[in-house]
């Protein structure tokens, strides 16, 4: 399986955007999906995360700020973030787990990782 992640890029502070992340493969059923940031010299940490029947969980920074959504047909995930400040800018990793086919068997995927997509948040 593959993780595609879209939709970075510069923007100012107080702006918005948003990223989408589309996983490709064979006999898919996905788990939880979303968002991991790291930003230079720092740590990857979590950004948000939902689950396959919609829970979600957010980082405290970013909480009341972004907004994470999915559609488990179409294996994707959307990370709708505003009011976007400094602090914020990093490279964003679209993350999942669940099953799929794998070289002709069915199995566990483990962690998937994509590779990553780029925010800049600058006046």
């Amino acid at each position: 399986v593959q993780l595609q992640a879209s939709g970075g890029g510069l923007v100012q502070p107080g702006g918005s955007l948003r990223l989408s992340c589309v996983a490709s493969g064979s006999d898919l059923s996905l788990q939880g999906m979303g968002w991991y940031r790291q930003a230079p010299g720092k740590l990857r940490e979590l950004v948000a995360m939902i689950s396959r029947g919609g829970a979600t969980k957010y980082g405290d920074s970013v909480k009341g700020r972004f907004t994470i959504s999915r559609h488990n047909a179409q294996n994707a995930v959307w990370l709708q973030m505003s009011s976007l400040k400094p602090d914020d800018t990093g490279v964003y990793y679209c993350t999942t787990g669940g099953h799929g086919m794998v070289n002709g068997q069915y199995k566990d995927l483990g962690e998937v990782w994509g590779k990553g997509t780029l925010v800049t948040v600058s006046s």
